[in-house]
């Protein structure tokens, strides 16, 4: 579940939790959900219990193992912030990100209140690191723009946002404090339409603000047909990335050990809350 991504925006997914619960429009088709409901019930499978939440805490020390750095999408298949993850969880996450300082972590939410409140007081050293991107979903003007001022009150070195799906027209769009906006329209079977016109306002907000614009796709039902061009070309802006070097395997084995001493009563405490 942590080989190379098909996201376009990132180059890997490391997932120390599964599964998620709808917040908002923008949850409705799930491609995650989707792809974890297909394996419920298959015995020895990562989804076996479908999309219900999970902690994996095996997987917490997997960003040690990469001695290559990575642009890393944390929590593709969860969201590191749902309200039933404890709060010593989301530290132990982080935790990692901080020390495995040689990759680039890209953190996504819809629950940007608790990702503002965390960043502002237990994780106010992380909120200050160049290689971890903090980032909210806005899929519309009611659930979605708030997030962004939420965002923005946490104060973090790098901050972006997922625009996608982009469900309406979303209007003036306050930019500052923003390094980077991702825009994509919703795939699927299902999939609700993207306006062209909504993504020409926000690429042309982004130009005005100096901000970064990465168009990932235009979804529909067929997705690759449809592709990812806008005005005849593709758009693949990032902000500038900044990562220490990669540790010694040494260096690395030594804070893999740290991090199993360090936790491993709470892992237990994790492990009976989902059981």
């Amino acid at each position: 579940m942590s080989a190379s991504s098909k996201i376009e925006w990132t180059d890997t997914t490391w997932n120390p939790l599964r599964g998620c619960t709808k917040v908002s429009p923008g949850c409705a088709h799930c491609y995650a959900e989707t792809f974890a409901e297909r394996f419920r019930g298959v015995p020895g499978h990562p989804y076996e219990q479908g999309f219900d939440l999970r902690f994996v805490p095996e997987k917490l020390t997997e960003p040690f193992t990469w001695s290559r750095p990575r642009m890393v999408f944390v929590n593709s298949m969860s969201d590191l912030f749902h309200e039933s993850v404890p709060d010593d969880y989301i530290a132990a996450v982080v935790e990692v990100m901080v020390r495995a300082n040689w990759h680039v972590y890209q953190v996504l939410t819809k629950r940007s209140e608790r990702m503002r409140d965390l960043l502002k007081t237990r994780l106010r050293d992380a909120a200050r690191q160049q290689h971890i991107w903090w980032g909210v979903s806005v899929e519309n003007r009611r659930h979605g723009l708030p997030r962004v001022a939420h965002l923005r009150a946490a104060r973090t070195k790098m901050s972006f946002l997922s625009i996608e799906p982009l469900l309406e027209h979303l209007g003036e769009i306050d930019l500052r404090g923003m390094d980077w906006v991702i825009v994509g329209g919703e795939s699927g079977p299902k999939a609700r339409p993207l306006r062209r016109a909504w993504v020409v306002d926000i690429r042309r907000q982004c130009r005005a603000a100096g901000v970064p614009f990465f168009f990932k796709q235009w979804g529909g039902v067929r997705k690759k047909e449809t592709g990812r061009e806008l005005d005849g070309r593709t758009y693949d802006e990032f902000p500038v990335q900044s990562c220490a070097p990669v540790a010694s395997s040494d260096v690395r084995i030594e804070m893999m050990e740290q991090i199993q001493v360090l936790w491993p009563k709470s892992t237990s405490q994790w492990i009976e809350q989902t059981a």
